[in-house]
């Protein structure tokens, strides 16, 4: 297969979360399709508006793709993408499609907009690692920095991922962007952090190309040791490994930015 004809997978990236991560987009439109219109998103902006999950992509495309794959040795094959993945209603299926034909690790990053949905739960569920986005500490800082789709609530999200965490026996983690707008909320969010209790916690500010100007390291150092006695890795100490995607254009048409 021809770089150019992998339609849905992209990479493998050097991720300083997931080392060398195979991208998984089962969205895979043209525009982003997304629960949230963040403000440091890196695929451009679009007003949220979808809530309800539909199957964009067929799955045996996606593991047609999968199979082609020349022999690399991958960390993880993560779904991601321009848009909110768990908005894919076969994204079970496409998981369990994955783990008949490779043993790699399956990781889904998320915004946790729909993690208090019983079948989103199942199907994140089958994951081996689980990365659910926590900016806010309150409904209105949800609606200033992550700025969701209609009848998305902030009690709803805590809700779904305590639920979620509870019974998931895979590597749970909460990656936290922080922004200038929210900075100051980082007690509040360690707070709730140390209540769902992950497995980690990702500190981040945005180091790719987007709306949003990153935080400085010192700041981050700063914001670091609020989350004290927590599992914590910072995009700022992380090293990244070398990668070579087998497609440029189609990974950063889904992250920004190559690096």
């Amino acid at each position: 297969m021809d770089k150019k004809d992998y339609k849905y997978i992209y990479g493998p990236v050097a991720s300083w979360r997931l080392g060398c991560s195979l991208g998984i987009d089962p969205i895979s439109g043209e525009e982003k399709v997304c629960t949230f219109d963040c403000v440091y998103c890196q695929v451009g902006a679009k007003k949220a508006s979808a809530q309800e999950r539909k199957i964009f992509v067929p799955a045996k495309a996606i593991i047609e793709e999968i199979k082609s794959l020349p022999d690399v040795k991958i960390d993880y094959i993560t779904f991601s993408g321009k848009g909110e993945p768990t908005l894919a209603k076969n994204l079970g299926e496409i998981i369990k499609g994955i783990k008949n034909i490779r043993r790699d690790k399956i990781a889904v990053i998320t915004n946790a907009s729909l993690i208090d949905r019983k079948d989103v739960q199942g199907d994140l569920r089958l994951t081996d690692l689980v990365m659910a986005k926590l900016d806010a500490c309150s409904e209105v800082l949800l609606g200033k920095i992550n700025k969701p789709a209609k009848d998305i609530r902030f009690d709803r999200i805590l809700k779904g991922m305590s639920e979620f965490r509870a019974g998931y026996k895979g590597k749970f983690a909460l990656q936290i962007m922080f922004v200038e707008g929210n900075k100051n909320s980082a007690g509040a969010l360690a707070e709730i952090a140390k209540k769902i209790d992950p497995d980690e916690v990702q500190v981040n500010t945005p180091l790719r190309p987007c709306p949003a100007k990153p935080l400085p390291k010192k700041d981050i150092d700063e914001i670091k040791k609020y989350f004290s006695g927590m599992n914590i890795v910072s995009v700022y100490d992380s090293v990244r490994k070398k990668t070579e995607a087998f497609d440029r254009e189609q990974t950063l048409k889904r992250r920004g930015s190559y690096d």
